[in-house]
């Protein structure tokens, strides 16, 4: 299943019946809650993303102005065109492949993530990632701003060896 949510800033008035968004109308198997740990993270994995990284990103076929013209960027409230959030997501899943998986993304059984904030290409991304059995939760943080972006977690297909030793 695929569910996404649009969100458009400042808009609205499509109809007089709308009830505020809320998951209370979700099933409870269908909502996913992430709380993150106070504990020290697992892991931490920093990477920097390119200032060209949303022009690029266009190649996905995700064509939104809102990531490479300034104006229409300003006029949705940013200083400066944001980076794709599947972007943003992809830059925390190769975070956790990459510091538990030994870099094989076929060990990932599936990927949550919620978006809390934007990116600004350019900007370093911190991802904190703890390990609860097969799965591991992160945080996704910009360094610049030191805010939290993204959350989630990612579900492995088995643990990895490297953190089951002494556990049965």
């Amino acid at each position: 299943m695929n569910r996404s949510t649009i969100f458009l800033r400042g808009a609205g008035g499509f109809s007089d019946s709308s009830r505020p968004y809320s998951y209370t109308t979700y099933p409870a198997n269908q909502i996913s809650r992430i709380s993150i740990p106070n504990s020290a993270p697992s892991a931490v994995y920093e990477d920097q993303t390119q200032q060209s990284q949303a022009l690029l990103y266009r190649l996905s076929g995700d064509y939104n102005p809102l990531h490479s013209d300034p104006m229409v960027a300003q006029v949705a409230g940013f200083t400066r065109p944001i980076l794709h959030g599947l972007c943003t997501l992809g830059f925390a899943a190769r975070a956790v492949i990459k510091s538990f998986c030994n870099g094989d993304p076929a060990a990932v059984r599936n990927i949550f993530g919620r978006f809390l904030l934007h990116v600004y290409p350019g900007e370093t991304l911190v991802t904190e990632m703890w390990v609860d059995g097969q799965r591991v939760q992160y945080q996704t943080k910009a360094k610049e701003r030191d805010r939290a972006v993204l959350s989630g977690y990612v579900l492995l297909k088995h643990i990895p060896s490297s953190l089951s030793s002494g556990a049965d």
